[in-house]
């Protein structure tokens, strides 16, 4: 098994695995094609992907915004969790953003996503009580479907 950097020819392998995966929402604009190279383009060092004779069983987008990282889409296919990929892929963006002088990462993960929560807090994130999250809609098209569990 291979972890490293995630690039834009990997789309259509870790786009299957995201649909794959209970608890994630997946944007139709900002999970596109088009959006994700966009997104790998910029963040270049920082996105990961776990590899085994040519699959991709895991992944993470990580980027920042010279300030502070951020995670998004971290998982790992069911059948390969609790081997220590995920804590891998987390720990190679987290050296990733150091390297670009980050000293801060956060994410954001669905209060239904009892798998993905319990991961984090698992691993040593610590979840905020501290703060509110508010966003607005830029574009109504972009439509959220929540794979559920």
């Amino acid at each position: 098994m291979e972890i490293r950097v995630m690039k834009e020819a990997d789309y259509d392998q870790v786009n299957q695995l995201w649909h794959q995966i209970k608890g994630f929402g997946i944007r139709s604009i900002d999970d596109s094609r088009e959006s994700i190279g966009r997104f790998l383009r910029r963040n270049a060092t920082t996105s990961i992907v776990a590899e085994e004779q040519g699959e991709i069983i895991g992944s993470i987008l990580c980027g920042h915004d010279g300030r502070t990282g951020y995670f998004y889409h971290v998982c790992v296919k069911p059948e390969h969790r609790r081997k220590g990929i995920g804590k891998a892929m987390v720990g190679m963006a987290m050296n990733a953003l150091r390297e670009e002088h980050i000293n801060k990462a956060a994410l954001i993960a669905f209060t239904k996503n009892d798998i993905g929560n319990a991961f984090w807090k698992q691993i040593g994130w610590e979840k905020r009580q501290d703060l509110n999250y508010y966003e607005f809609t830029l574009n109504e098209a972009n439509i959220t479907a929540f794979i559920e569990q």
